[in-house]
């Protein structure tokens, strides 16, 4: 028994000496030759950059911060996330066990009879056996295929973890999104229904005036189509704004309800912007690109399981307990037995231990290196067109708010001078179109800058890093994420 132990112990030592290297590529992040700087960003790299501005920072509006409070907490794909990443977890926990020997007991109890042929002299045909024993076995992980398997199951928590922050990200812009696109739509409702009170009285007018022979008919049937156009862009504008009710109650984990009018605070229409930072950092700052490169990880961690898996394996087994006739006996001195063995297993014909799983392991880790390429250029894309969207955006607005400063001038003059008899009524007609289809614009500009922002701040990556947020919802545990 001695020497049995001297040479296990020996076989552990020259093993653990062994796989003091795991077999496999150990992962180095590609050389992606960023850029210097982002396209078209402005050049004061010493102020806070947007993407690590909070939400709760960059969205002054009240109602906005509740919304997004309310679906941080109870959006489905939230929720949907949160289970992925306890999922992941799980997985890990499974692999780190994978790691330590594993362990069992039996006991057990057995009667038999003997056929009588067999029967010796003074044997009884009936014999009872009663064992009781623990099992060990435990495989050395000499090319570190064990290992390398807990570091891909690592990979696959942190990129989990890295997926719900983008959900995160995604689902703070799309509530903000919904909620601009209301306030857009609802002042485009204000300005069709104030037009329409504004035609009414025209209409009136003209009618008076008809029946006074002043002007003839064609002016009151041009006020009543002028009238009809307004009216009919109010019911269009209604449908919009029920569907988009309707996609922020999704948003919020509601079913679908209206908004009260009340509940919309006028948004701050004067954000300021920060620069966009560096191109490295959205390495850091992006989840989609953080999430991107842990599944890189663990393909590269799994090609290593594969190439480790052509290699023999070490496995020790042993057992010790007891067996006897006789239940009482069962854990006497005397029938105490155990047993130790060590064998080596060399994968001959398997087809999960060849090398076309090598060779698969390879090619997915090559697809999850291109898949990582592919997710920081599209980053940087993004940035840049919300960069110059932004800027741009930020024109076309003031833009077209001189238009509607000068519209308005002039459809105070043409009314006046028609209130007078001094302008015909095309005039009036003509100002008073061009006036109602700025105003529209104009909303839908200032709405657009807003969204603007909202983008760039979610091609930035911004809002999800959970050590500034003062409230975490269904965050990984530091020492788990580590």
């Amino acid at each position: 028994m001695k020497r049995i132990g001297v040479t296990v112990l020996i076989l552990v030592l020259a093993s653990l000496l062994l796989a003091a290297c795991a077999f496999g590529p150990n992962y180095t992040r590609p050389d992606l030759k960023l850029p210097e700087r982002f396209r078209l960003a402005p050049d004061d790299a010493g102020r806070l950059t947007l993407g690590e501005m909070q939400w709760w920072d960059l969205y002054q509006d009240p109602r906005l911060r509740e919304l997004i409070g309310i679906a941080l907490t109870e959006n489905l794909d939230i929720r949907l996330s949160a289970a992925r990443v306890l999922e992941s977890r799980t997985a890990l926990g499974t692999s780190h066990l994978q790691l330590l020997p594993q362990i069992s007991a039996n006991v057990g109890a057995s009667r038999s009879k003997i056929s009588g042929d067999l029967l010796r002299i003074g044997q009884s045909r009936m014999s009872d056996t009663f064992d009781g024993q623990g099992n060990l076995s435990y495989e050395v992980d000499i090319w570190g295929r064990l290992r390398r398997g807990t570091e891909a199951a690592r990979a696959d928590l942190l990129a989990s973890v890295y997926a719900k922050r983008a959900v995160t990200v995604g689902l703070v812009a799309d509530v903000a999104t919904s909620y601009f696109d209301l306030v857009t739509l609802k002042e485009e409702l204000a300005i069709s229904q104030r037009t329409v009170a504004t035609r009414l009285k025209l209409v009136e007018l003209t009618k008076a005036k008809h029946s006074r022979g002043v002007i003839s008919g064609l002016d009151v049937a041009a006020t009543e189509a002028q009238l009809a156009a307004a009216r009919v862009a109010i019911p269009q504008q209604e449908l919009q704004i029920a569907r988009t009710e309707d996609r922020l109650s999704i948003l919020l984990g509601r079913y679908p309800q209206g908004v009260p009018s009340q509940d919309l605070i006028p948004a701050v229409r004067t954000t300021p912007i920060p620069p966009a930072g560096l191109p490295a950092t959205l390495l850091e700052r992006r989840p989609d690109v953080q999430q991107a490169e842990q599944q890189l990880v663990a393909a590269n961690a799994r090609l290593g399981v594969a190439k480790a898996s052509l290699l023999p394996a070490l496995s020790l087994t042993g057992a010790y307990g007891g067996v006897s006739t006789e239940l009482s006996r069962l854990f006497m001195p005397s029938t105490l037995a155990w047993s130790a063995s060590a064998a080596l297993l060399l994968p001959l014909l398997d087809p999960q231990r060849s090398i076309y799983q090598t060779r698969g392991a390879a090619a997915r880790r090559e697809a999850a290196a291109i898949n990582f390429q592919q997710t920081v250029l599209r980053a940087l894309q993004e940035v840049a067109d919300a960069l110059i969207t932004r800027s741009k955006q930020t024109e076309i607005e003031a833009a077209q708010r001189d238009q509607v400063d000068a519209l308005r001038r002039a459809s105070v003059i043409a009314h006046a001078r028609y209130d007078i008899g001094t302008a015909s009524y095309v005039d009036v007609t003509n100002a008073d179109r061009d006036l109602f289809s700025a105003e529209l614009a104009l909303a839908t500009a200032s709405g657009d800058t807003l969204l603007a922002t909202v983008q760039l701040y979610r091609a930035l990556g911004g809002g999800w890093q959970i050590s500034q947020k003062p409230v975490q919802l269904f965050d990984l545990p530091a020492n788990e994420a580590r």
